[in-house]
């Protein structure tokens, strides 16, 4: 049966220009542990973060914080403010050109050309199809992410521009790579979903219905975190691979060894 997830610290801090911030530790693993707290963190992209935001950022002791935007991302929301004395990785998870003409439609598109592209699940079954794409076309980034932290980047911030997709995929796959129960990593990723967490949607059309309930409910499934996204990463990985162990050791490359260091650094101890 999971363990009760642990409820979050009454001390989870409200940064005012980074959204989606939080700790994972604390989540159950398989064989009784659990992640220890001040090891792992993620959240939003750090470009418009706050003097007070920055000076929070500063106490957590980080050692790298992972940048999971690509150079598209990063022209427009800017870079990550610097943290004194933390190694600032970029990681891009996804090509700049990877639906660009498709995201300047999600802006500036009008209702009629948004109900042809997003609606009767289309929205939906893009953002799944892209959780299957990063499991299989982008070992090699985490591979490198896992090895890092094996090696010297703990404690690390992930985190991509809403802290969603890129980055929530990121964490759910550190995540089980140290045996944390499927489940705790699905509430945990489900968890973006709260409303002082979520992206805010901004929009350059003009038109009066611009930001109306109808357009709302169609961008929706592209700024949910939704069950069936991460599931059909996990889907595929089986797909693929056969079980989350193979896909580690094979797709990944990760020794036993490795894994063994990832548990020493971000689990408690039995």
């Amino acid at each position: 049966m999971t363990q009760q997830l642990p409820q979050v610290p009454s001390t989870e801090p409200k940064l005012s220009g980074v959204r989606n911030f939080r700790d994972v530790g604390g989540l159950p693993t398989t064989d009784g542990r659990s992640v220890r707290f001040g090891r792992l963190f993620r959240s939003g992209h750090l470009a418009h973060a706050t003097e007070e935001d920055a000076a929070f950022l500063t106490t957590l002791g980080l050692h790298t914080v992972f940048d999971f935007r690509n150079h598209a991302d990063r022209k427009v929301e800017g870079p990550d403010v610097e943290l004194p004395g933390v190694r600032n990785v970029n990681i891009p998870l996804n090509d700049p050109a990877d639906g660009k003409e498709f995201w300047k439609l999600v802006s500036g598109g009008e209702l009629d050309q948004l109900r042809e592209a997003l609606g009767d699940g289309k929205a939906a079954d893009r953002m799944s199809d892209s959780y299957r794409k990063m499991i299989v076309e982008r070992t090699a980034e985490h591979s490198r992410i896992l090895h890092s932290m094996a090696e010297d980047s703990i404690p690390a911030l992930m985190h991509c521009a809403a802290g969603k997709d890129r980055a929530g995929l990121s964490i759910a796959i550190s995540l089980l790579a140290v045996g944390v129960e499927r489940e705790a990593v699905e509430a945990d990723y489900l968890k973006s979903n709260d409303p002082h967490r979520r992206y805010k949607v901004r929009r350059t059309s003009t038109s009066a219905d611009a930001m109306s309930p109808e357009v709302m409910e169609l961008l929706s499934p592209l700024f949910d975190a939704r069950l069936e996204y991460i599931r059909a990463a996990f889907d595929t990985i089986e797909l693929t691979w056969g079980t989350v162990d193979d896909y580690l050791a094979q797709g990944l490359k990760l020794s036993p060894e490795t894994r063994e260091r990832l548990r020493g650094h971000l689990l408690d101890g039995r």
